[in-house]
């Protein structure tokens, strides 16, 4: 199945998921009327409760990028403040767990600094990497041969004198 038809198909499950959780139905009832497992049913329910229906809608479409201040405001609030994911969630209008799970891991490690974007592209005046020669492609292939050539000497030596010891013929 394509990718577009499956996101497709996701959406319209869960729009009628969505339906159903409206109207007060468990997540086991919504999963057989779907013919769908109840596991991830289960954690539909659970976003559906926590972003509400347009952020459980969203889902899964298109990858929102959140801003620095958003990132550090929402890690903060859970790792320094005690705001729970959900809530923070709920609160920044975060649409999966995912990403502020990886912002507060960051923020542990590294504070605020950890968040920041990281520039793209080669940084001004940096020198390009200049492709290696033929002749330099062919040197460093020789010099592994002979490393190779080596190991492959020194563990025929170290079995030979191991038999050696032992009393074994080849």
């Amino acid at each position: 199945m394509s990718e577009h038809l499956r996101m497709r198909h996701d959406r319209l499950l869960r729009e009628q998921a969505a339906q159903m959780f409206e109207k007060g139905r468990g997540y086991r009832l919504t999963a057989s009327r779907l013919g769908v497992s109840a596991a991830p049913v289960r954690e539909w329910q659970k976003m559906y409760r926590v972003i509400g229906r347009s952020g459980f809608l969203a889902m899964g479409v298109k990858h929102t990028r959140y801003n620095y201040e958003t990132k550090v405001a929402a890690a903060r609030a859970v790792v320094d403040g005690g705001m729970s994911k959900p809530e923070a969630m709920m609160h920044f209008g975060i649409a999966s767990a995912t990403p502020l799970k990886q912002w507060c891991r960051l923020y542990r490690e590294g504070c605020a600094q950890a968040l920041k974007p990281k520039p793209k592209g080669r940084p001004k005046g940096s020198v390009r990497a200049v492709p290696p020669t033929r002749e330099e492609e062919l040197t460093e292939r020789v010099r592994k041969l002979e490393a190779q050539v080596a190991y492959l000497k020194k563990s025929i030596a170290l079995k030979a004198q191991k038999r050696s010891q032992t009393g074994t013929k080849p």
